[in-house]
């Protein structure tokens, strides 16, 4: 599920789409463009999915609590990239560490600031990624979360 209107999203739901078919999964996508898209979306999947992938952007993150109920209420386990999605009762999320980035740009910043031109300042990437797991929602599901998954994860919500 993703943000059409995001070409970012649609490139990752793209690629997102290539590594299920060579893994043999079948993919059903949920377009969505505005927020009042997510419910008829998500009841457009129960029972024709058994999991779900949100390539989360601003304008889903914003709804993420009732896109994570109604995934809930679905019963259908949410893949993420962003932890917040994960400590609002999703499955799991592996994703950039976003405090790391913040503390990465405000350095950025700080030397601009004292006269370091943009242009010289590199691109840099994410170095650190955060893998988390809410096994209380796990539990709901009924799945069952195997011990060397749980041991990998930076965080356990439980």
């Amino acid at each position: 599920m993703g943000n059409v209107g995001n070409p970012a999203i649609v490139l990752e739901l793209d690629e997102v789409e290539a590594v299920a078919r060579r893994l043999g999964l079948e993919v059903v996508a949920a377009q969505i463009r505005q927020g009042e898209d997510i419910v008829p979306a998500l009841e457009a999947l129960k029972g024709h999915a058994d999991a779900i992938y949100i390539a989360s952007d601003p304008m889903l993150h914003v709804h993420r609590v009732r896109i994570i109920v109604l995934t809930l209420a679905a019963c259908l386990p949410a893949m993420v990239g962003v932890r917040e999605y994960v400590q609002a009762g999703g499955l799991m999320s592996y994703g950039p560490n976003f405090a790391s980035l913040n503390r990465r740009a405000a350095e950025m910043v700080d030397r601009i600031l004292r006269g370091a031109k943009p242009a010289d300042i590199p691109v840099e990437q994410p170095t650190k990624f955060d893998f988390v797991i809410n096994l209380t929602t796990a539990r709901v599901l009924g799945l069952k979360v195997p011990e060397a998954l749980r041991l990998r994860a930076d965080e356990v919500i439980e």
